[in-house]
């Protein structure tokens, strides 16, 4: 289908906003639209440009009721106390896109704990699959704790530099030694333009999550993929032994041509230990911090869906308010588990 033929209308866009607000996934929706029209040359438009419409209907919800809420909010914020450090992004149309955010204790924490952080753009913050990015770290009590928030609303390489830019700017271009993220690679490309130095390791717990996802009919039964691959990831400081266990591995459960296994093996340095003894990471491979800190995200979010907010309230506001307030009153001992509870 050409671009020009290409179109999605008025009355398709209603049954793509209904089935996204019903929290049906973009593909899903695609999938069904297309059947009740006989077949996805009969709809008119490709799934890229329903993820594009998406994208623009959820930027303009920002101009009013979120986008002023956020300026409200950080204004009153930066007038409590000056350092705490915020910023947006805007487009070709003045209407905020991605926001970042850290308080004053944020930026204490990391000038005396920001040698290795964790990034996590995994949480999901609404039906419109807004993600909350998260910096994080360890203290001296090596209890987590957090560097600066965003919430996102594009995905790009361009947004992740924006991000990382930010991050910086707000830490006064104090170049972290070691970043771990999950395996994203618009994440990775502007992680690599913008702190070209830091070591760029992958989070063990989002690649295991990842390996149960891709591999999960190599781990029924009695099964020991999983327990071979973790072994591969943690058990051997030799890089020899490694490649041994490796291809082992690979013998042993007939997995030759298994494309994520093939780019886990490329990107070998990024996670297995053999490969990380000279990255400077003391000891985080971000497994605890991804679970930790997901859990205080879980439990804002089900504070959100267990209270009526009326009709002007939004999960932004919503969320910035509790997230920040709840970071905001930790105390540096605690776990950031204790979030959790209410």
């Amino acid at each position: 289908m050409l671009p020009s033929q290409r179109k999605v209308l008025e009355v398709q866009s209603q049954q793509i906003d209904l089935a996204d607000d019903a929290g049906l996934q973009q593909k899903k929706s695609f999938d069904l639209m297309s059947k009740q029209v006989g077949g996805r040359s009969n709809l008119g438009y490709t799934r890229l440009d329903q993820k594009n419409y998406l994208r623009k209907r959820r930027q303009r919800s920002l101009v009013q009721g979120e986008a002023g809420y956020l300026l409200q909010y950080f204004q009153r914020k930066s007038v409590e106390n000056p350092l705490f450090y915020h910023a947006y992004q805007l487009d070709n149309e003045d209407q905020i896109t991605n926001v970042f955010w850290a308080d004053a204790m944020m930026l204490i924490d990391y000038e005396y704990f920001g040698d290795v952080i964790s990034l996590d753009s995994t949480y999901c913050t609404n039906n419109s699959h807004r993600p909350l990015a998260v910096f994080s770290g360890f203290n001296h009590h090596r209890s987590a704790v957090i560097f600066g928030a965003a919430l996102l609303y594009d995905e790009t390489t361009e947004s992740y530099k924006w991000l990382f830019e930010s991050f910086l700017e707000a830490h006064k271009q104090k170049m972290p030694k070691t970043v771990f993220t999950d395996q994203d690679q618009a994440m990775a490309k502007a992680l690599s333009i913008v702190m070209p130095e830091a070591y760029h390791g992958l989070c063990t717990w989002h690649l295991m999550q990842n390996g149960v996802k891709h591999l999960g009919n190599l781990m029924k039964g009695e099964s020991h993929f999983l327990t071979d691959f973790k072994k591969c990831m943690y058990g051997y400081h030799d890089e020899e032994q490694f490649e041994e266990a490796w291809r082992t591995l690979i013998a042993k459960y007939d997995v030759q041509e298994n494309d994520w296994l093939q780019r886990m093996y490329t990107l070998k340095e990024k996670w297995a230990c053999c490969f990380m003894k000279k990255a400077f990471t003391l000891g985080m491979r971000s497994t605890q911090l991804s679970e930790s800190v997901n859990a205080g995200a879980t439990w804002i979010n089900g504070q959100y869906n267990q209270q009526s907010m009326g009709d002007n309230s939004t999960l932004t506001q919503f969320g910035i308010n509790s997230f920040t307030s709840l970071l905001m009153a930790q105390d540096n001992d605690d776990e950031i588990t204790t979030l959790t509870n209410p």
